[in-house]
Parts: structure tokens; C-alpha cells; sequence
């Protein structure tokens, strides 16, 4: 049997299977072999039924003594009672609503039995065991019992007994798997034969042979992202770019009329983005930092260099707001900018010529780009449309980059220059999400890092506090107090509709837990007619039109409301500087480096700001993480943690990478991140187009077919 066929064409797996593994997304042998269990019942050890001890989980081997079904009086559930016997003693196994197992077991059979030893009022029992017949099964043969018992991500109607039913014996009859990784590198890395890894990770005979099968797992797929990230450095180092010349002494004018002084961490990023813009091979960078860090201005320079030299300058945003903050900061800092500063948006239209801005069309302002007549263009997508064209495209910016995918950032690097078709632009990432080590390594692994450490001189330190339910009325007395100062506040909610429960709906706590979860609109409604009705509100959320939501933020920014309610909508961007409490509901619904977002959008300014996070959970997990928010020195401390508490996939969100969640996990491994890493250096230096290994090569062509790093 190979890996491709299709599993609707095995005799053993019928309709009604083949529907319930599409829903996992299986359709082939591959699929379905490479759907890895996620965790293992430690069902190994034979016990006998004298010795068996409640709470424990076992295996028993013994012979059915009686079989009986009968039916509950109250609740009318059909129970099947098996009292099974050793030379040891006796036990009862249970098993609920399910009549067919009254088919299958027969008295005076022997069979093995792993279950849970739970007790009842009268006695102990096995609640629920899996079971199957001991004829002439060896250790290793076993599915369900006597082993370490593979756990599989499920779905309804097919449960981890039923994969493991459908697996066993299809890596029985699979024909040898040719291994595509280089033998050197498996004899370096200590890693297992495909064939021998495969079997271990479903079936594993002793503990630690499944750990020594991920690892050989995650070892491909991060190899193979790494082969792809090093493939595309070269691809780029082909290409030409503009070579920006920078005269020192105008760069030093230019960090000397700024209207404040650079950090270190600042001028040592500036002089890494210098260095990369005056080659001729394209500069991929990512520039990343604290919330408040001062990114911005290093962008700013890079632009303002370029345009010394004739030639144009894109920056991309994810919003509108932060688009038009960015066109204003510009505005500002270089008032004497006559080569002109656009802002292109599905709804704002902008130019600014010398500081001051010029009413005109959008056809105009795409003409004047075209023609070379606006040197720094600042926009969202409208940057990547088709009718947007640049004269001269020599640096491309995007700003909050884990917000674009890969696809999105080519669309802006590969933009047209009518002047000169094949120049590259440089490319400047940045991000205000301090990105793990092992992260930046591996699914950024194409992008040079450089890192800004410290805060702007002067920058008062946030105070962040946890607020239990009945500190709640204290908390609200003091932002009153605050507003009375002239401060302004933001409070995040994690929903924007109130939950519901249907009729008669059975809801699970986890469920329950979130209908709790406090909305923007009920809290928008709490807190401007019950808490400040005296105030000016105002509410914000994702359902909300892109011009009325610029629009609300703006009257903000102009101080015409005190509070804004809103969903994580505002956590990317917005610099109000008069806002000094960022107080955010349901603080343990949030990842770590969501909440350092959330609290960087105050503290911007000389007034002392607060951070208040509000929680009902009496967790210990969530008061563990809302304490190091409180304590934690910077936002790549809070990161480490974050990756570490909540693991990469929600660390970087459901659809950031094409990533199995074996790979994943294993992201948090530095040893192994760095031992892919040198392994996809070494062939690549020695055979960068896999002459010499034909499975590599076919492989890699159908990882970059699948991986997306969105």
C-alpha cells in the first residue's frame, strides 16, 4: 500500500468512516497516518485485579465470569455490567449507552481491559474500559490495551479507539517509505528512520520512543522552513536594489533636529538599516520593539534618505487610523519635506507638501505618485492594488508586519517601478510584538532582526494593576478622579455581542465561562448610563464601518469623549497621548503579548499612566500570568513567557503558519531550532538546488505548495 491512495478505496473503511475523516481533513493514507496522537494512556503494565488501586489507571487480564445489561430507572440509561475474574479476584467493568458491546464480549473469553479503577457507594469498577481479545497478541500488537495508548484528535462519531482501529493495520501493509532527509543528516541529528518513527509515534513499545519520533517529525518540517527561508535569502541576494548613498553628515543633521534624542538601541538600528539600503542587494529587515519604542522615526530616516536621492518610499499599515497617524507624524517631523508625503486609503486622500497639505483627487494623487511627485506614500492595502504604481519604488515599509502575510508583502515588493523594472526595493519590516528567539530563527528566518531595547528617554513606567470583583467601585472612583485631570481611557472588552443560551441548550463550563465574558455593548451601556453618565462615551468594535470607525477615533484623539469602549480592535497603532488608563475586562481571556498591546497604548506622554486589569477568574494560571504582566522588565521577557504558557499556536495565531502542531511545539526548543538550521546551511552550501538528493527536492517542492506563514 502507498501513501497516496485514497482511503474511500480500502475495503475496510466504508462511507459513513470516510465522511467523519474528512471533517479531520483526511482523505489519503498519508492523512491519515500523519494525524499524530497528542497524547498516550499509560496502559503498559499487566496488573492484577487484586492489586488494583482506585484512581488507578490499568490494564487487567482476565476472563468474563458474567454479562449483563439491564436499564436505569430514573434517567433510563441502558448499562452493560461485565464481572471479569483473575486468579487474584474480581472486578466489574461499566459501559453506558452502549448495547453493541453486548455482541462482541463473551462469557468465559479471555480479554484485556484498560480503563480508570473509579468507586461507587458499593464498590470499585472499571468505568468505560477499552477492551479486545487475547488469542496470540503480542506486546506492540495490542490498540487499545497492555501498551502506551496513542490519544488522536477527534471528531464526532469517530473516537481515538476507532482511528487506532483504521491505523494499526494500515502501517501493517504500507509499502517502505523511502526517507527524503539525507542520511548524513539523520546520522548527525540521531534521528529515526521515517519507516521505524512512523510506527513509534502511533504504536510506541516503551516510553520515550514517541518523543524520539517527534522530534524526528518536527525536525523535517522545521528543516524544510528553514530550507525555505535560506532559498529565498539567496533568491533575494540575486536581485538588485537601489543603492541609497548616505553623506554622514546629513544624516547627522537630520538625528539632530529631531525633536528628541535617539535611544542606543535606536541608533544602533538605524545604522543596520543604513548599512542594508546602501548595497545594491535588497535590505530584508525587520525592525522589531516595546509598544512606544520609537520604530516609527527609524522608518522616518530611511525615508527621508531615500528621497534624498529622487526616489520613492512605501509604507504600508494594517488600518486606516494608524495610516493617517503615521501621514500626520511625518507631517510633523519634517515640515520642510517639499518632495511631498501621500496618503492613500480606501478613504482618505492626502498630500503634504512642506507641512502643508493639498486638496486633491484620488486620480491625482495615483498620477503623482506615478509620476514620481510624491516621494513617501503612506497607505493600507490600497498600497498593493493594481492601479497604485510608483515611478521609482526604492523602500518598502510595512509597519505591524504579523498583521500582513507573506502574500501581501510580495504583492508590495514586486510593485512595478515604471522608471526602472528590475530594481528591488528594500524591505523594512516592523512589529511592536517582541517575536521568541526560536521564532525569529524559524518562520521569520528569511528577515534580519534588529531589536530596540529601551524606552524613549523619559517615559514613565506603567503602573499595572489586578482588580478582583470588589475592588471594582474603588477602580471606577479612581479613573473619575483621572478624567478630572483631563486624562482619557480606554477599556477593552473580549466580546462585542452579549452571549445567549438557547432553550433547553445543555452548555458546557468552558462554554459558560465565555457567555460570561463581558461585551462592548453591555459594557458600553453599564457604564454610560449607570457608572459615568456624566461623561462622554464613546463605543468601538470590528462590525463597525472602516470610516466611522476612523472617525470615532479621531473625535478621541481630539479629546472629544473621555472613555472609549472597545473590543482588541484598538491594540495595534493608536497613540493617544492624553490617555493614561487603559483598563481592560477579562484580562485572563487575553494572551500576554496581547495584553503588553493593550497597556502600550498608554504612557505616552509625561502624565503617570495605569494599566487596570479586571478579572473574575480565581485561577491560579490566570492570576500567575496577570502577575507577570505586572512584574516582567520588557515585552520580549513577556513574549518568552507567553510562548511558553500558551504555546506557539495561539502565540501567533490560528493561521500563521501551515505548521503541523508537532513542528509547532517543537518552536520552542532552541537546541532543535538551531540543529535545523545548520542542517539546511550545510546542504545549501553544498548543493543548493538538491542535485544530489531527489526525494529532498520533491519534498521541498511540496512544502512550499502547503506552508503559508500568514
Amino acid at each position: 500500500m502507498i501513501l497516496d491512495t485514497e482511503l474511500s478505496t480500502l475495503p475496510k473503511i466504508g462511507p459513513k468512516f470516510t465522511s467523519k475523516l474528512q471533517k479531520l481533513g483526511i482523505k489519503t493514507v498519508k492523512n491519515l497516518l500523519w494525524h499524530f496522537p497528542f497524547r498516550y494512556e499509560d496502559y503498559s503494565k499487566i496488573v492484577p485485579i487484586g492489586e488494583l488501586a482506585i484512581d488507578q489507571s490499568a490494564t487487567i487480564q482476565g476472563r468474563i465470569h458474567q454479562l449483563t445489561i439491564r436499564r436505569t430507572w430514573k434517567k433510563n440509561l441502558l448499562i452493560i455490567e461485565a464481572v471479569i475474574i483473575d486468579n487474584t479476584g474480581g472486578i466489574k467493568a461499566v459501559w453506558f449507552n452502549q448495547p453493541y458491546i453486548r455482541n462482541i464480549l463473551r462469557e468465559g473469553n479471555l480479554y484485556n481491559f484498560a480503563g480508570k479503577v473509579t468507586k461507587s457507594k458499593r464498590e470499585i469498577y472499571l468505568a468505560s474500559p477499552s477492551y479486545e481479545p487475547i488469542g496470540n497478541a503480542h506486546q506492540g500488537e495490542t490498540k487499545h490495551t497492555a501498551g502506551l495508548i496513542p490519544i488522536y484528535p477527534e471528531t464526532r462519531g469517530l473516537t481515538s479507539k476507532g482511528l487506532r482501529y483504521l491505523i494499526q493495520p494500515l502501517l501493517k501493509e504500507l509499502d517502505h517509505i523511502d526517507d527524503f532527509l539525507p542520511e548524513e543528516i539523520l546520522k548527525e541529528n540521531k534521528l529515526s528512520d521515517i519507516n521505524i518513527a512512523l510506527r513509534r509515534i502511533h504504536f510506541p513499545l516503551k516510553p520515550g520512543d514517541s518523543e524520539i519520533s517527534k522530534k524526528r517529525f518536527a525536525f523535517e518540517d522545521l528543516f524544510l522552513l528553514q530550507l525555505n527561508n535560506l532559498k529565498y535569502r539567496m533568491r533575494l541576494a540575486e536581485n538588485n536594489a537601489v543603492s541609497v548613498p548616505v553623506n554622514e553628515q546629513k544624516l547627522a543633521k537630520i538625528i539632530s533636529e529631531l525633536p528628541f534624542q535617539l535611544t542606543n538601541s535606536q541608533k544602533q538600528s538605524l545604522d543596520e538599516v543604513v548599512e542594508d539600503i546602501r548595497k545594491s542587494r535588497p535590505m530584508n529587515r525587520l525592525l522589531q520593539g516595546d509598544v512606544g519604542s520609537g520604530k516609527t522615526i527609524i522608518a522616518a530616516i530611511a525615508a527621508l534618505l531615500v528621497s534624498e536621492t529622487g526616489r520613492q518610499t512605501a509604507i504600508m499599515a494594517p488600518t486606516e487610523v494608524l495610516a493617517g497617524q503615521h501621514f500626520r507624524t511625518f507631517s510633523k517631523i519634517f515640515p520642510d519635506f517639499n518632495d511631498g508625503i501621500a496618503l492613500l486609503t480606501a478613504n482618505n486622500i492626502e498630500l503634504s507638501i512642506g507641512g502643508k497639505n493639498k486638496k486633491i483627487t484620488k486620480a491625482k494623487l495615483k498620477k503623482e505618485i506615478a509620476e514620481g511627485g510624491a516621494k513617501i506614500i503612506i497607505g493600507t492595502h490600497a498600497l498593493i492594488q493594481k492601479t497604485a504604481k510608483f515611478k521609482e519604488l526604492a523602500l518598502a515599509i510595512v509597519d505591524e508586519q504579523h498583521r500582513f502575510g507573506v502574500r501581501q508583502r510580495a504583492e508590495l515588493l514586486k510593485k512595478e517601478n515604471l522608471n526602472n523594472p528590475a530594481i528591488v526595493p528594500h524591505f523594512l519590516s516592523m512589529s511592536a510584538t517582541p517575536i521568541p528567539r526560536t521564532i525569529a530563527l524559524t518562520v521569520f528566518g528569511d528577515l534580519d532582526l534588529s531589536t530596540i531595547t529601551e524606552l524613549p528617554l523619559g517615559r514613565k513606567e506603567i503602573i499595572t494593576k489586578v482588580v478582583d470583583p470588589e475592588n471594582r467601585p474603588k477602580a471606577y472612583n479612581f479613573i473619575r478622579e483621572q478624567i478630572k485631570k483631563g486624562r482619557q481611557v480606554f477599556v477593552i472588552c473580549p466580546r462585542i455581542e452579549p452571549g445567549a443560551v438557547k432553550e433547553g441548550e445543555i452548555i458546557s463550563e468552558a462554554k459558560r465561562k465565555a457567555l460570561e465574558l463581558k461585551s462592548v455593548k453591555e459594557e458600553f451601556d453599564k457604564l454610560s448610563t449607570k457608572i459615568f453618565p456624566d461623561l462622554k462615551l464613546a463605543m468601538l468594535h470590528g462590525k463597525i464601518k472602516g470610516n466611522e470607525k476612523d472617525a470615532i477615533m479621531r473625535d478621541f484623539q481630539d479629546k472629544k469623549y473621555d472613555i472609549l469602549v472597545a473590543t482588541s480592535v484598538i491594540e495595534v497603532g493608536v497613540d493617544v497621548p492624553n490617555a493614561s488608563i487603559m483598563m481592560i475586562e477579562g484580562s485572563e481571556r487575553f494572551g500576554l503579548a496581547q495584553l503588553y498591546q493593550f497597556r502600550g497604548r498608554v504612557g505616552r506622554s509625561e502624565h503617570q499612566s495605569f494599566c487596570l486589569l479586571f478579572t473574575n477568574s480565581d485561577s491560579d494560571t490566570a492570576q500567575k500570568r496577570l502577575h507577570f504582566l505586572m512584574t516582567a522588565k520588557n515585552g520580549f521577557e513577556l513574549a518568552e513567557k507567553d510562548l511558553q504558557m500558551r504555546g506557539p499556536g495561539q502565540f501567533l495565531g490560528e493561521s500563521q503558519t501551515g505548521l503541523p502542531d508537532i513542528a509547532m511545539n517543537a518552536l520552542q526548543d532552541i537546541l532543535l531550532v538551531k540543529a535545523t538550521r545548520d542542517a539546511a546551511k550545510k546542504i545549501l552550501s553544498n548543493d543548493p538546488e538538491f542535485s544530489r538528493y531527489p526525494a529532498l527536492a520533491q519534498k521541498f517542492s511540496e512544502f512550499q505548495k502547503t506552508i503559508h506563514l500568514e
